[in-house]
């Protein structure tokens, strides 16, 4: 038994291997755990099908294969995900993936975005480290009333 690329734990017929050779990715996971095994693995045809029109220009085929060499990965992480349903046109994915190129760790970390067309999920584009959204902390008075519902002045409850 040969386990995924992807890391997902299952068998790589049963997961990514059935999508590189041309099953349909259910949601846009599926799709980005089989790019990830298909760049582990080598495959840039896979890669390049997977995009969408407006993405095609600016595939580097050669700065792609370049950094696939040596390449083994160590895993995927989704942190957030955002539409992709049965139903959904559009879909949003933002991950981790962690490999190892020669002999360092390295890990990516991308919020990326698909669309379906013609029933296939298509990566669209992604943004490379995304930020978080700011923190809005609100601040409070020592003499406003406790946050936590005592009925107590903040600085006699949990500011003491």
């Amino acid at each position: 038994m040969t386990l995924c690329l992807c890391h997902s734990g299952l068998e790589f017929d049963a997961c990514c291997g059935r999508i590189l050779n041309g099953a349909h990715a259910a949601t846009p996971e599926a799709l980005m755990r089989a790019r990830v095994s298909a760049f582990i693995g080598g495959d840039m045809e896979f890669l390049e099908r997977t995009l969408a029109p407006e993405s095609k220009a600016d595939f580097d085929r050669h700065a792609i294969e370049a950094s696939m060499k040596g390449v083994e990965g160590l895993g995927f992480e989704v942190r957030d995900q955002e539409g992709g349903g049965e139903a959904d046109q559009e879909g949003r994915l933002e991950y981790v993936a962690r490999f190892k190129a020669n002999g360092k760790p390295l890990a990516h970390h991308e919020r990326a975005f698909f669309r379906r067309e013609n029933g296939n999920w298509l990566y669209v584009d992604g943004e490379v480290n995304p930020k978080a959204a700011p923190r809005h902390v609100e601040k409070v008075g020592r003499n406003d009333p406790c946050s936590c519902g005592s009925g107590k002045k903040y600085k006699k409850c949990c500011g003491a």
